[in-house]
């Protein structure tokens, strides 16, 4: 019973150390063809980690309170820990491919509002704040006009990722 429990807890160790390890063992089949695609995923730590921690305490489980012996805890604890790994890969697959929407792109800033937090000159640079995917993000800024901080802006186009062409808000 000793071992099973040693399974076990080591699958539970496997389990903790894949929060930190993350794609370490799928690094190791890197570059090997015949496992491209085959094994994505299937192979992941928390997939490992499942599959010895439930052999492990399923065996010891069986050995507990049953006449199976050795063999009969691993006859169960095989297709248990086969099943929980599964479970572990769909829960992670099901992870990896949940998006929370499309990120914005450069072009998304067009007619977005901001606020001068640099004052800008003509011609010169400056910095506005604008509401980028729920957050604040600041950008260099670029006006044809000064414009004083605090005013608010429109932005006109996208010069680079970090860099907006603004006009001031008439009132």
């Amino acid at each position: 019973m000793a071992w099973f429990l040693g399974l076990g807890i080591a699958g539970v160790v496997l389990l903790a150390l894949s929060f930190v390890l993350d794609g370490v063992i799928e690094g190791l089949f890197d570059g090997v063809a015949v496992l491209e695609g085959v094994v994505d995923g299937l192979l992941s730590l928390p997939v490992i980690a499942g599959f010895v921690a439930m052999l492990g305490f399923s065996g010891a489980i069986v050995l507990e309170t049953t006449e199976l012996g050795a063999a009969g805890a691993t006859l169960v604890g095989v297709p248990a820990g086969v099943v929980t790994g599964w479970f572990a890969y769909r829960l992670s697959r099901a992870l990896m491919d949940a998006s929370s929407g499309d990120a914005p792109r450069d072009d998304d800033l067009v007619g977005v509002s901001g606020s001068v937090v640099t004052a800008i000159p003509t011609g010169g640079y400056g910095e506005v704040l604008v509401h980028r995917a729920g957050h604040l993000v600041k950008l260099s800024a670029k006006s044809p006009v000064a414009v004083a901080r605090g005013a608010e802006v429109w932005v006109e186009r996208t010069l680079s990722q970090s860099a907006v062409s603004v006009r001031p808000v008439e009132r």
